[in-house]
């Protein structure tokens, strides 16, 4: 259990935007709803509203919600072979997520990492979801080790929640999009 269950909890209830490690690289985020919350991660990163922000979970079945009901065979088949893990899946949204965490697009990002820290801290949330960036400042590099976490955003972030020994590898997520039965790959 995390030192900081109570107070990752209370940040994160009341508009706080938290930053954390995951599998790949460290990341900021905030509840889905919380429209407060996502404007402080815009407005901390300096970051264009025109880019989207994505939906983390510990579970793929935590994520279902937000996007549209008919998941195409595709996605599906690379959910099953890619989740947990460094992939973000784009897909059509559903009406719960809400058009601000989007850039008011139709899809919206979905990724379950592969980090025990990230999935405790969803466990402390109502729908165990988060909306979520890197953890820097926009055109900077993201952060990678708790260290770089507290320099490069620190002090505009609400709660930094300890790595507990585990390591971010590095490299961010590939992410791939499925529309209208077609795969698109965004970035590897």
């Amino acid at each position: 259990m995390l030192e900081e269950s109570n107070l990752i909890k209370y940040v994160l209830l009341n508009h706080g935007v938290i930053a954390y490690v995951t599998d790949t690289v460290w990341g900021i985020g905030c509840l889905p709803e919380s429209k407060i919350a996502v404007e402080k991660i815009y407005n901390l990163k300096g970051r264009d509203k025109k880019k989207p922000l994505i939906l983390m979970s510990s579970e793929v079945y935590n994520l279902f919600p937000y996007i549209q009901r008919d998941i195409p065979k595709e996605a599906q088949k690379l959910i099953k072979e890619n989740f947990p893990g460094a992939f973000t899946l784009v897909l059509p949204k559903s009406e719960m997520t809400p058009d601000f965490i989007t850039s008011n697009m139709s899809t919206v990002g979905i990724r379950v990492p592969a980090c025990p820290i990230f999935a405790e801290i969803c466990e402390l949330l109502p729908r165990k979801v988060l909306a979520t960036t890197s953890a820097n400042l926009s055109d900077q590099p993201p952060a990678l080790t708790y260290e770089q976490a507290v320099e490069f955003i620190g002090y505009k972030v609400d709660l930094i929640v300890k790595d507990y020994g585990f390591k971010a590898s590095g490299t961010p997520s590939s992410v791939v999009g499925v529309i209208d039965g077609k795969i698109t790959v965004f970035r590897k």
